[in-house]
């Protein structure tokens, strides 16, 4: 289209919340230009959203911002557990894990680690990061229409703080617009699930005397199951700032007035079991916790990431991870389609991978409140003994994509297998290991941003030779590393580790591993024609030909 516009980008993303700043900040490290819109005047205010699973903090350690996010997240770094009691001063308490990772044992799979980062504290580091990446980014504005045709997207966005109305044109819209998203109900798209789970409003409080009654007790969020007066206590920063979340009924004609500071002092007062406590209200948010996946993740060249895709249970903090992860999967083939490396089919893959990831992932968060009997939740309980509690990590880190940008994948697969493995498997993310790299000590996962990898063994050169030749013939970001001990390795095992056997094949095979850490395509042994065979591979992958 040559119609009049005021403003052309490659991507309008609609939403400046958690998984749109993400978008944000991953497209700008590709190099790709881009427009956010948010209707708010500027970010969360409001304590939520804090667990950031080990995953997410795997994409943000690669686009530079994981330490950004553990020094605003300081105050928190030592709370760690799952408190389940009847009150703080009685003794009915128990707790459901007292530690994320006990033992350490993390540490063989990843070099990041879970980090409790409430919501209001995330979104302006994402913000100053994605700036100084180099992202536009525009607050109290707001999607007022767009269409789309063959060619892109057209929106118009109004300035709601000067009503000043501006169009767009865009190659693609990411939809980060909310689980109430009006680009889902534009595009028709329905979603599954079971609804609605359970109601809470939540109250920011201030209390000089809690942190005496919960003592050394640093825990994550405790769950206070008194029949008359439960809810969840989290700490902010465990001394006067605190949140708590009080069931909400409004299907038995309950309404936001009912809970007035007095109630919500009183509640919090019975169900901490310190009725002479200091309670001073500061803020009340309602949320809905709910199990629903689109049935589609976009329509042409508009995608759906996060709540738009998606509603989870909160327990496990899976929903604002997932969308996070949404938008690293999107992010790096909008720029392989936009820099035209890829055929635009590369794109269709992003539904391939995420909606099953999605599915698989709000059942197990429901799951998961059952188990902790989250307050509010009137699901079927977990098993006896919380026999499922052990397949958090698998959930988080060890899904696999069984269809899509990858190949050699059984599509029969499970997409949340059974236990942790991580062994190179085309479709799970690659393994982590350490490496010696020109002095310093990275991951591989430190590898994977900005281009495709392939790994293989310094003895054998042909695979390297291979993956000039190809990205010179396709114009791709390729990058070859050959790992050894040998003069001329480019990286280089600790402690003499194997890294072909981590990686499920042999020191004459190869393992081509994708931007986003995900590993396309593994060879297990020697190929008689290397370039021939990564040729076809990185054609069928980016969809070209």
């Amino acid at each position: 289209m040559n119609e009049n516009v005021d403003l052309r980008v490659p991507v309008l993303i609609v939403g400046g919340s958690l998984v749109g700043l993400s978008a944000s900040l991953f497209l700008s490290r590709l190099g790709v230009r881009h427009l956010l819109v948010e209707k708010h005047s500027s970010t969360s205010t409001h304590p939520r959203g804090r667990g950031n699973n080990v995953r997410t903090m795997e994409v943000f350690r690669t686009a530079g911002a994981e330490q950004l996010i553990r020094e605003a997240a300081s105050v928190l770094a030592d709370n760690h557990g799952i408190l389940q009691a009847g009150s703080l001063t009685g003794d009915d308490q128990e707790w459901l894990f007292k530690e994320i990772d006990p033992g350490g044992g993390l540490a063989r799979f990843s070099p990041s680690g879970w980090c409790l980062c409430s919501q209001n504290d995330l979104e302006p580091v994402l913000v100053s990061h994605a700036r100084a990446q180099g992202s536009e980014l525009r607050f109290s504005t707001e999607l007022l229409t767009f269409e789309q045709d063959e060619g892109g997207v057209t929106a118009v966005v109004k300035d709601r703080e000067t009503g000043e109305h501006t169009s767009v044109r865009a190659d693609y819209l990411v939809a980060a617009d909310g689980p109430r998203s009006p680009v889902r109900e534009q595009l028709g798209i329905g979603r599954t699930g079971p609804g609605d789970l359970f109601h809470n409003v939540s109250i920011t409080f201030r209390s000089r005397r809690l942190a005496s009654v919960v003592g050394d007790r640093r825990f994550i969020v405790c769950y206070l199951t008194n029949p008359e007066a439960d809810g969840a206590l989290l700490p902010v920063d465990n001394e006067e700032q605190w949140v708590f979340h009080a069931p909400w009924q409004p299907d038995r004609g309950e309404t936001l007035e009912d809970f007035t500071d007095e109630r919500c002092a009183e509640h919090i007062r019975r169900a901490v079991g310190s009725p002479d406590l200091d309670v001073e209200i500061t803020g009340k948010a309602p949320w809905h916790a709910a199990e629903r996946v689109a049935e589609r993740y976009g329509s042409g060249r508009v995608f759906l990431a996060g709540d738009s895709a998606h509603e989870m249970s909160p327990t496990g903090a899976f929903g604002s991870n997932t969308g996070i992860q949404d938008a690293h999967n999107l992010a790096w083939k909008l720029a392989a389609v936009i820099g035209e490396a890829a055929g635009p089919g590369l794109l269709g893959t992003y539904e391939a991978e995420r909606l099953p990831v999605a599915r698989a992932t709000s059942a197990r968060a429901s799951a998961r409140s059952g188990e902790h009997s989250h307050p509010g939740y009137a699901g079927s309980p977990g098993p006896a003994g919380g026999g499922r509690k052990g397949g958090m990590l698998t959930v988080a880190l060890g899904y696999r994509y069984v269809r899509g940008a990858v190949l050699g994948v059984d599509p029969a697969l499970p997409v949340v297998p059974e236990g942790m493995g991580l062994t190179g498997e085309p479709g799970t993310r690659a393994p982590h290991m350490w490496l010696g790299r020109d002095g310093h000590r990275v991951s591989t996962l430190d590898l994977y941003e900005k281009s495709f990898v392939l790994l293989c063994d310094a003895r054998y050169p042909d695979w390297r030779a291979a993956a000039r030749q190809v990205a010179k013939r396709l114009s791709v970001p390729l990058e070859a590393f050959g790992i050894g001990s040998v003069p001329g390795a480019d990286l280089e095992p600790e402690d003499g580790a194997d890294w072909a056997a981590s990686h499920g094949t042999s020191a004459e095979g190869a393992v081509l591993v994708r931007p986003d850490g995900f590993v396309a395509w593994r060879s297990e042994a020697a190929a008689a024609d290397p370039e021939a065979t990564l040729y076809e591979v990185m054609m069928t992958l980016l969809h070209r030909g």
